[in-house]
């Protein structure tokens, strides 16, 4: 159950991190954002990122071997990464129609989790 809560929190975490980094460019579009300053942006990205800090303490705290949890630090690192760079492929997908998603940038997320497997190889 650890395990799971883990996870969740890390992807709400991370969806909350990804609206903090890179939801701003997107202020461009809306009517009510064009004229804020580049400290109004800052702010409310800080605003945002409250919230990815509100999930991603109790996924780690929740998820480390150490107090009990399932994961070793490494494991909730590079477990934390694949979610990162998943859910910004999804975002992308889906707030930046421009972008395209090209074969190098799938094999990238191919290697990343690949490297998830290969963290939680026994030694």
């Amino acid at each position: 159950m650890r395990a799971f809560i883990t996870i969740a929190f890390l992807f709400i975490s991370n969806t909350f991190m990804t609206l903090a980094w890179y939801g701003h460019l997107k202020f461009k579009d809306m009517e009510w954002s064009k004229s804020l300053g580049l400290i109004t942006i800052i702010a409310i990205s800080w605003g945002i990122a409250l919230f990815e800090y509100i999930f991603q303490v109790p996924a780690n705290k929740l998820g480390f071997k150490e107090n009990g949890g399932p994961f070793s630090l490494m494991q909730l690192k590079i477990t934390q990464e694949a979610i990162s760079i998943s859910v910004f492929l999804i975002f992308s997908i889906l707030f930046f129609k421009t972008e395209k998603i090209a074969w190098n940038h799938m094999v990238a997320f191919a290697l990343i989790i690949l490297a998830v497997f290969f963290a939680f190889i026994k030694k």
